[in-house]
Parts: structure tokens; C-alpha cells; sequence
């Protein structure tokens, strides 16, 4: 079997993050889906609503190809826009779960058609960035799209398993602890190491 060309290899990687972000979502309330978890605020529905802007803000504009609708947030002077103090991190009492998951899949289908219209080394060019870094490929975007999403999807995977103790990239992955004593179990091990390295006997 020949290999995987690089595009298509990089674009799976960004899809298996997708993938798992989303999932993360699945059969929590609302309030379990927007509250903070951490002293930062940190939260599910803030994390798709900051990856959304991500993607259409990487795969838009740097490549002439602007979204024909974009969330009213990412719209300067617009009611909602980003002039709100991290507006992109959490969801408003009158934002949808719909609405943002809506939003962030059409951003994801934006990115997607200009990542099957263009090559790797088609040339982009992100006007806010600082000067060394404003000149872009659309190899560059995808890492960089990989390395922001993958790490909002671990997030992601701390949040939820703070609300109900669910762990795993998805469902069915085989990594993931089956039981709840082998979580206690492993648990115990890693706060028992943790004591006898302050206090070695």
C-alpha cells in the first residue's frame, strides 16, 4: 500500500482532534457544557467557540478565501465582536449550543474546502501578525491549526473529566481506564509516589 501524501496525513491529524473536541460534548446539560472549570475560566463550549475563530481565521482571509458569513463575535463592531474581553472563550447566556457547534462546523467546512483547493506550499499572508511572521504557506497553517487544536482538545479532555469523570480521546479508545477502581487505583499509585518523593523516608 502506497503512503499517505503529506496533506492528506496532516488533515487526518487535524480531524482526529476535531473529532475528539466534539465528543467531548456529548450528553452534558448546559451548565456542565459552559461552566468554568479551572481559576482561568476554562470551559467546553469557550474552547469550540475559540477553535472556531481559529479555523476560519487561518483558512480565510490569509488565502483570499473570506467565509461569506462569520459568528458576529469574530465581526468588528459588530454587538457580539472580539472588542469583548475574550468574547471567543466562553458562551453567552444567549449563544446556542447549537449555534456555536453550527458555527464552528461550518468553520471547519470553510477550512476544509480551502485545504482541498490549495497545496502545500501555496503562499498565504496573516496582515495582524508581526512582520517575520506574516508570510505564511498553508503547510505552515496546518501545523499550526493541528498544534492549537490538539491542545484545546487536551483541555478539553481535563474539563470533562472534571464534570463527570469521563476520559479518552474518543468512546471507544483503547487507552482509556475501563473502571472506576482502576482510576482509583492508578490514582492512589501516582499520589503515593508523589508523597515519598516530598517526604523520602
Amino acid at each position: 500500500m502506497a503512503p499517505a501524501d503529506p496533506k492528506t496525513v496532516l488533515h487526518r491529524t487535524l480531524d482526529e482532534a476535531r473529532d475528539a473536541l466534539l465528543w467531548k460534548l456529548d450528553g452534558l446539560g448546559e451548565y456542565d457544557a459552559r461552566r468554568p472549570l479551572t481559576p482561568t475560566g476554562t470551559n467546553l463550549l469557550g474552547l469550540v467557540k475559540h477553535l472556531t475563530g481559529v479555523e476560519f481565521g487561518y483558512f480565510g482571509e490569509p488565502f483570499g478565501r473570506p467565509a461569506r458569513r462569520l459568528p458576529a463575535w469574530l465581526v468588528p463592531g459588530a454587538e457580539d465582536s472580539t472588542a469583548e474581553e475574550n468574547v471567543d472563550m466562553w458562551a453567552k447566556e444567549t449563544e446556542t449550543r447549537q449555534q456555536i457547534l453550527d458555527d464552528y462546523r461550518a468553520a471547519r467546512a470553510h477550512a476544509d474546502a480551502t485545504i482541498a483547493a490549495l497545496p502545500l506550499d501555496a503562499a498565504g499572508r496573516v496582515e495582524p501578525w508581526p512582520p517575520d511572521r506574516r508570510d505564511v504557506t498553508l503547510h505552515e497553517m496546518l501545523v499550526l491549526a493541528i498544534a492549537e487544536t490538539h491542545r484545546h482538545a487536551g483541555h478539553a479532555d481535563i474539563v470533562r473529566e472534571l464534570v463527570d469523570g469521563s476520559v479518552g480521546r474518543l468512546p471507544d479508545d483503547p487507552a482509556s481506564p475501563r473502571t472506576r477502581s482502576e482510576l482509583q487505583a492508578h490514582w492512589d499509585r501516582v499520589h503515593f509516589a508523589a508523597e515519598r518523593a516530598d517526604h523520602p523516608v
